[in-house]
């Protein structure tokens, strides 16, 4: 794992990026001198791009950037594999009772696409990928075994409305597994776990009912990108519920949405990275085994977990449960 830096400065990047300190970590973290200077050279291009990461705070960017490359990801926005977004970091005064700007961040966020990368790159995936599924398509569930029904088209989907999100996977074992959600339950899920999206602002948003005052209010990716993020959560599902997590798969996860607040601690820009039972173990274990690593303020015990009991058919899918392959 990468060390964290934990220093904060209203220098800008391109002269932090210039210090020894700096320099001599991304050494050590990197191990050559050939990939540090294509790393610097790479982040120091989309900061140029990117007005907004121009205000983060410079050392927030380059441990966003190293989360990247450790995965060996490329930074390109274009390539769509993470992003680094800016985030207001804000606490709450006591003393006007508001919550007040402490720094903006650059948060570490992978795309969809980042996740079928680490997957295929596993060797374990034969096939993995998630895409929206448009008005007609959608058959109803198998009666026998409530697996979701899908008759695809050729034609154009200009002209048609996404109803919902499939993924599915196959491994290299022979098991596959296909998840279906409506873009209603999709709709609902960004309101409940995304702190930046607001069902009922969706609408206005997308039906050009917003003030130019507000338009910050919509910067998330959920407003920005609705069919992306609904690609990322239906993978993020379906590899953690019913696909083998790789360690990079594993540290993709943890630190999908973080950013290293000024005390070295990791936080999470949004809820996304918490909701699942799977990705909470993972973080516990990794907490308690690697000094320095991510700790997790709000990750479960051991006993809450332990509590959590599985229904009888699956909520997310509405199939019947089935014991999942040994190799599971």
């Amino acid at each position: 794992m990468t060390k964290a830096l934990v220093q904060t400065s209203r220098k800008k990047f391109s002269v932090v990026i210039q210090e020894d300190q700096i320099q001599n970590l991304i050494a050590q973290t990197l191990g050559d001198d050939k990939r540090k200077r294509k790393f610097i050279a790479s982040i120091s291009s989309v900061v140029a791009t990117n007005p907004g990461l121009q205000k983060c705070d410079p050392f927030t960017v380059i441990n966003s950037a190293l989360l990247g490359e450790a995965l060996e990801l490329a930074p390109s926005p274009q390539l769509g594999y993470f992003y680094m977004v800016p985030f207001d970091e804000k606490k709450w005064n006591p003393q006007t009772k508001t919550r007040e700007l402490v720094r903006t961040v650059a948060t570490f966020i992978l795309g969809y696409k980042g996740y079928i990368q680490l997957a295929i790159r596993s060797g374990l995936y034969k096939d993995i990928d998630s895409y929206p599924v448009y008005e007609g398509e959608y058959q109803g569930r198998d009666q026998d075994t409530g697996k979701p029904l899908f008759k695809f088209s050729e034609e154009s989907n200009e002209d048609r409305e996404v109803i919902g999100y499939i993924a599915y996977l196959e491994l290299n074992t022979g098991f596959k597994k296909v998840i279906y959600w409506t873009k209603e339950k999709m709709m609902k899920h960004a309101d409940k776990y995304s702190a930046a999206f607001k069902l009922q602002d969706y609408d206005n948003y997308i039906n050009g009912k917003t003030n130019k005052a507000d338009e910050w209010k919509y910067s998330s990716y959920w407003y920005q990108d609705f069919d992306g993020m609904a690609k990322k959560t239906m993978i993020r599902q379906l590899i953690s519920k019913w696909g083998i997590m790789s360690v990079e798969l594993q540290q993709a996860f943890i630190n999908d949405t973080s950013y290293t607040d000024e005390l070295g601690r990791v936080k999470y820009y949004d809820n996304e990275s918490a909701k699942d039972d799977v990705i909470e173990e993972i973080e516990v274990q990794t907490a308690s085994k690697e000094p320095g690593g991510i700790h997790n303020a709000d990750a479960p015990s051991e006993e809450d977990t332990a509590k959590k009991k599985e229904p009888a058919h699956d909520e997310e899918t509405g199939e019947i449960k089935q014991d999942k392959p040994s190799f599971m």
